[in-house]
């Protein structure tokens, strides 16, 4: 198709061509320049051509006359882009002080002056020198004042003046004009500087904007939410804040576990149980089974009951055994507590099952194996080697994990390879 364009377009051009060939012919035209005695006569056709000529002779030498200084230019050009590259990868490499220095040589350049003094700032802030950044950065404010304005609140917050970054950071934020790296510093230093409030209010934005990862995301909400709940001053308080944040917030397993641990703090053991109960039953959590056996009060006779029907679906979840064996020493059941407990130590062993294990040793008034757990709890938090665990009866604890039968839609076992 394209061929057929051009010799349509070649045909055409040929056809006007003929066409002021011919009507030209007829009348070339009569020009006559007269300059000082000079006379000059030429036809119409020919003076264009003259024109175009010393046209193109005027451009051609002043090309050739500014050549050495472009070439200068060139060369200032590609050694500025040269030391950009070269001041990133030392940058990335960790050698700040050779980026600064190569940074700064390339800032010299227009086009690269603003990137160059951002990464520049960055260099001298994780060299700990922050005045200099907040320099570097008054500069780079003039070429660009928007990334230099987040990068200030981060050098801001990294030198612990989180209150000045969340200023800095705020007016743009009541606007609703941060870009999605601006809603994560004004997080972070609302976070450092104890303004829950604001922290929350920069986590929708920050998701619509979708520039972090889910898991990225993920971890910065659950540190808001959780800091935002355990800045509840009271129950009343804290029900407020819960009943406003979207439901989707509300089903976050960091959310759910500070709510329950704080709520159950204020004496409200019953709407922390049933928030526990409901996102167990939407999806198993280890980490909220485990603040289900360590929240105090309620009903523990019911408690027991429901955990124990958890082990019927979930019996080698060490969590679990961990939080049935804690109901069972708040219950003073010391032998029921100690098979459970044994049996999360043999499947994953942990401080605080140790711990649980200590307080089942002394509810039965064995004071030397309660010790000995409480050191081999200590030991474990400490990252120290641990002794084996103390069974009244030598080899009597299981260690092998329970088979589940599973049937296919037929009700067919299944076997497993």
């Amino acid at each position: 198709m394209n061929l057929w364009r051009w010799i349509l377009l070649l045909v055409v051009v040929a056809a006007l061509a003929a066409f002021g060939w011919h009507w030209v012919a007829v009348d070339p035209g009569y020009v006559l320049v007269r300059l000082h005695g000079w006379r000059v006569q030429t036809t119409v056709v020919a003076a264009v051509i003259i024109l175009l000529l010393a046209w193109a002779a005027l451009v051609t030498a002043w090309r050739l006359l500014r050549w050495p200084f472009g070439a200068l230019s060139r060369r200032h050009r590609r050694l500025s882009r040269k030391r950009l590259a070269e001041g990133l990868i030392a940058l990335m490499e960790g050698r700040h002080g050779d980026a600064e220095r190569d940074l700064n040589r390339a800032s010299r350049l227009d086009a690269l002056r603003g990137v160059s003094l951002l990464a520049s700032a960055e260099a001298s802030s994780r060299r700990g020198e922050h005045g200099r950044a907040l320099e570097i950065l008054a500069e780079a404010s003039q070429a660009a004042p928007q990334a230099a304005r987040v990068l200030r609140a981060r050098v801001l917050r990294r030198d612990g003046k989180s209150a000045e970054a969340l200023a800095l950071l705020a007016p743009d934020a009541d606007k609703g004009a941060l870009p999605p790296g601006g809603w994560r510093e004004l997080a972070l230093s609302a976070l450092a500087a104890g303004d829950t409030r604001r922290a929350l209010s920069a986590l929708e934005p920050l998701q619509k904007s979708g520039a972090l990862g889910a898991r990225s995301y993920t971890m910065l909400e659950a540190k808001v939410l959780a800091a935002a709940i355990d800045a509840a001053p009271d129950g009343a308080a804290l029900n407020t804040l819960w009943s406003q944040l979207p439901k989707t917030q509300r089903r976050a397993t960091a959310a759910i576990d500070a709510y329950a641990r704080r709520a159950a703090g204020f004496g409200l053991v019953l709407p922390a149980m049933d928030e526990l109960e409901s996102a167990l039953r939407r999806e198993w959590s280890p980490e909220l089974v485990e603040a289900y056996g360590v929240l105090a009060g309620g009903d523990l006779d019911a408690r027991l009951r429901r955990a124990e029907g958890w082990l019927a679906l979930h019996p080698n979840d060490p969590a679990l055994l961990l939080a049935v064996g804690r109901i069972c020493v708040r219950s003073r059941l010391w032998g029921k507590a100690r098979q459970f407990l044994e049996r999360s130590l043999a499947l994953q062993p942990g401080a605080g099952a140790w711990e649980a294990l200590g307080d089942a040793w002394q509810g039965q008034g064995d004071a030397a194996q309660a010790q000995r757990c409480y050191r081999n709890a200590l030991a474990m938090a400490r990252g120290d080697i641990v002794s084996p665990a103390a069974s009244a009866v030598p080899g009597v604890i299981d260690t092998n994990a329970i088979a589940l039968e599973e049937r296919d839609e037929h009700g067919v076992p299944r076997l497993r390879g």
